[in-house]
């Protein structure tokens, strides 16, 4: 087992000999690289180890929720020599590799599933989500304009930023599907001066949303809906959909942007923001057994593919991957802070659990395969539009 593990080791070393990390074992034994380690895994159980070398990143993961291995100083140091080597891909036999499939099959997005999914993420408390995310409850990539932006400007540079690529007007009708906490939405409405309906199968969110609707006084101008999107059946002037995609499955991809083209009004404009890749890759199962079930994170040409077939127009691609890394990272920093209170919220467990959920998607973006597209179309040719990015840029 320690020979496989020490393996694992000399090929993190090769993908990156100025690295500098230990290995050590339950038994004393040690692998070293470097005279100051930025990281340390400890494994300290045998059983650990097995976990790992038959599991690959699930079994790393249900080792490190357990406390049977630590991990010392850089967290993202040790995610980006994994990402170096593709450990699962180097680790897992072909039946742990099809497991992820058969699990995104069991947690398909149905319209009977999908709720559920949702609720086992979204719906954990706001209190909870309020202690790492920013004022605005944004649970999405930020943009950030400026390197000192805060977490909480930078998510409002994110709408205005979304807002700019759909060309808001007074009195158009503005739907955001997966609307999260109401963020995106609210903001359009104030700045915008727009009418618009957000969905969201979070009944947590749902019930906030409602509730700061009401706060600001725009309960005339908005409405929140716990619903499936394709019970929709309204037409709307513009339509922006954060962060949902991811939830939708590969089986109903097709569904989901068909859905879109036929609640969008000819001519209409419509923005996908979704974390995406450029080519598949393996399944984390980790990821849909602990944190996201039935998810799918789709390649860009799965999205584009679809949106040709729906008749869409594709005006302009754009990739925030390291604007997604730097997020997560203060969102990390912000569970860090107050991670007593989380402990109380919850227990050790989930506390080990939230965090390598945290720090290894910001590792994902910064040094792995994730992406985050935002993907801007039009229902038809519209020669009317702008030609250049300007009107988004301008101060």
């Amino acid at each position: 087992m320690k020979k496989v593990i020490k393996n694992i080791a000399q090929m993190m070393h090769q993908a990156d000999p100025r690295a500098c990390f230990a290995i050590e074992f339950w038994d004393g034994d040690a692998i070293r690289f470097g005279n100051f380690p930025e990281v340390i895994l400890r494994l300290k159980t045998k059983n650990c180890t097995k976990k790992i070398i038959r599991k690959g990143f699930l079994g790393f993961g249900e080792a490190y929720m357990e406390g049977d291995l630590e991990i010392e100083k850089d967290l993202l140091k040790l995610f980006r020599l994994g990402f170096a080597i593709n450990f699962d891909e180097y680790c897992l036999p072909f039946w742990q590799k099809v497991q992820p499939f058969i699990l995104s099959v069991l947690n398909s997005s149905t319209l009977r599933q999908a709720p559920k999914n949702i609720s086992f993420h979204y719906d954990r408390g706001d209190e909870f989500y309020a202690l790492y995310l920013d004022k605005t409850m944004t649970y999405s990539c930020a943009y950030f304009s400026k390197p000192d932006d805060s977490l909480e400007q930078a998510q409002l540079n994110k709408y205005e930023h979304i807002s700019r690529k759909l060309l808001l007007k007074p009195n158009e009708s503005l739907l955001d599907i997966g609307c999260g906490w109401g963020g995106m939405i609210i903001y359009a409405a104030r700045k915008y001066d727009i009418t618009g309906v957000g969905i969201t199968l979070s009944k947590n969110q749902f019930e906030y949303a409602n509730r700061k609707i009401e706060e600001l006084g725009l309960q005339n101008k908005l409405k929140i809906l716990c619903q499936d999107y394709r019970q929709l059946d309204d037409k709307f002037d513009k339509i922006v959909s954060i962060g949902m995609m991811e939830h939708v499955g590969k089986k109903f991809i097709p569904t989901f942007i068909q859905k879109v083209s036929e609640l969008l009004k000819t001519g209409g404009l419509a923005l996908l923001h979704t974390i995406g890749k450029d080519t598949p890759s393996t399944r984390d199962l980790w990821t849909l057994s602990y944190i996201f079930p039935g998810a799918y994170i789709p390649t860009l040409h799965e999205i584009v593919q679809e949106m040709g077939k729906a008749g869409f127009s594709i005006l302009d691609v754009e990739n925030l991957r390291l604007h997604y890394a730097k997020t997560l990272e203060k969102w990390a920093e912000n569970f860090e802070g107050n991670i007593e209170k989380i402990r109380k919220l919850f227990d050790e467990t989930f506390v080990r659990q939230w965090r390598l959920f945290l720090n290894s998607t910001s590792a994902g973006f910064k040094y792995g395969d994730s992406r985050l597209f935002q993907i801007l179309v039009s229902k038809g040719l519209d020669n009317t539009l702008p030609v250049t990015r300007a009107h988004v840029y301008q101060e």
